[in-house]
C-alpha cells in the first residue's frame, strides 16, 4: 500500500437516521448521515410511510377517484358516437 494516497479509515463511524437511532461503524467518513435505516425502513418494520413533500400521492388519489366517478363503458361511448354520427348526417 502507498502511504499517502488512501483516506483515514475510522473504526467507530457514526451513523445517524432521521428517525434517530444511531450506529457505529467501521467507514472513512467520521460521520454519516441517512434517512432510512434498518429500524424505519417499511421492508424491515412491515409499516408503510408515505413521504411526500410535492403531494403527489393526493393528486393521484384525486385523479383515480375523478375517473370513477367519470368511468363510462365502452357501450355508452358507441352509442355516444353513433347518435353524433346520425347528427352529422341529417345536417348534411
Amino acid at each position: 500500500m502507498k502511504p499517502s494516497i488512501h483516506p483515514e479509515y475510522v473504526e467507530k463511524a457514526k451513523i445517524t437516521c432521521a428517525c434517530g437511532a444511531v450506529y457505529e461503524v467501521g467507514s472513512t467518513s467520521p460521520e454519516i448521515s441517512v434517512e432510512l435505516c434498518a429500524a424505519c425502513h417499511p421492508l424491515y418494520t412491515g409499516k408503510q410511510k408515505i413521504l411526500d413533500t410535492a403531494r403527489r400521492v393526493e393528486k393521484f388519489q384525486e385523479k383515480v377517484s375523478r375517473k370513477a366517478v367519470n368511468a363510462v363503458s365502452k357501450k355508452e361511448k358507441q352509442a355516444k358516437r353513433a347518435a353524433t354520427r346520425k347528427a352529422k348526417e341529417a345536417k348534411a
